[in-house]
């Protein structure tokens, strides 16, 4: 199989690559190498790919998802069969201070690859949603039968209109899309911006980190590998659609149209403060903490309910954020020499 597998130099984009490569896929891969994080740490991830391709399956073209010229002519060129789609613009946070960043590369990017695939042949189109489409929801654990028109931030609202935009290209085209709603991915390579990283850093270099909600935060920590092997699972699975499904009763997680969405999380919230523990274990040091309120734009909880990954794919992420933690800080003693 022949996959674009687009954000490929990001945190899961490169993982995902080095599993598809490792069982024979040919792979072509295009990043922008956006500066929101250390451009860096992307040279570093696009590198490990081109090593470990030792077959010569992969492609790499330097290349921006709001460049709608480059991106028909990639489709046009590269004879895709499959389409993941990792690259968007990420973080709640930064989505209130730079909200159009999340229109270019979220929504207009988004659409240039929805009409790639349409006009090309593609015949499985995966992309990344997130568990922050579940915004103002109370009910837990959030179920993809669950409705969720009450996003938070306009990070959360760009992936809902993402599960939308593909609605509509699987109806009116009948092209197979499947939509991923990650929980908190971590784990080695992982992104600066997120809270793992953030806190072994700070208190590896002996300075306070910020804790929101006063610490009452609770989240379904979904390991790297466990979040990669869900793609792949839900990518062999092409989307089909529901015979069973009916307007007038209609489920937010299928569809009349080759249309899906499933949860990929660990099922197993974690409160903050016992993942801060879990941190201070691993370093043998302890985290000073500055408690502040919860932050515009953050949910208090996520859980995610997988049943649907379980009965289609067969698949329930299980790797203990314990396990994980010590992973991810093994990784950066070694990276950062430390």
């Amino acid at each position: 199989m022949r996959t674009l597998i687009t954000g490929v130099a990001g945190f899961i984009g490169m993982t995902l690559a080095m599993k598809l490569l490792e069982r024979g896929d040919e792979i072509v891969g295009i990043d922008n190498f956006n500066d929101y994080y250390d451009v860096s740490l992307k040279e570093r991830r696009l590198q490990r790919i081109i090593d470990a391709d030792t077959a010569g399956k992969f492609k790499f073209i330097r290349l921006d998802l709001a460049d709608r010229d480059g991106m028909a002519k990639l489709f046009a060129q590269e004879g895709l069969d499959a389409v993941v789609n990792l690259a968007a613009q990420a973080g709640v946070r930064y989505s209130i201070e730079n909200p159009l960043a999340y229109v270019d590369s979220n929504l207009v990017g988004f659409a240039h690859i929805l009409e790639g695939c349409r006009h090309n042949g593609v015949k499985h189109l995966v992309y990344a949603s997130s568990s922050s489409v579940y915004g103002a929801n109370e009910s837990m654990p959030f179920s993809v039968h669950d409705n969720v028109d009450h996003p938070l931030s306009l990070y959360a609202a760009s992936k809902k209109a993402n599960e939308l935009m593909a609605h509509t290209y699987s109806h009116l085209y009948n092209l197979p899309t499947t939509g991923l709603r990650f929980f908190t991915v971590y784990g080695p390579w992982g992104r600066p911006d997120m809270a793992l990283f953030k806190f072994t850093k700070a208190m590896l270099a002996g300075q306070p980190i910020d804790v929101f909600n006063y610490g009452k935060h609770r989240r379904d920590f979904t390991y790297i590998d466990d979040i990669v092997e869900g793609v792949i699972r839900t990518l062999d699975h092409t989307a089909t659609p529901n015979p069973e499904w009916s307007g007038m009763n209609p489920d937010p997680a299928s569809s009349k149209a080759p249309w899906r969405v499933y949860n990929i999380g660990n099922q197993n919230p974690v409160e903050l403060m016992d993942y801060i523990g879990a941190i201070e274990k691993e370093l043998g040091v302890k985290a000073e903490m500055n408690l502040l309120p919860l932050q515009a734009g953050d949910v208090p909880d996520t859980y995610a309910d997988v049943e649907a990954l379980v009965q289609d794919v067969g698949y329930r992420p299980a790797t203990p954020v314990e396990e994980g933690v010590h992973r991810f800080i093994q990784w950066y003693r070694d990276y950062y020499q430390v």
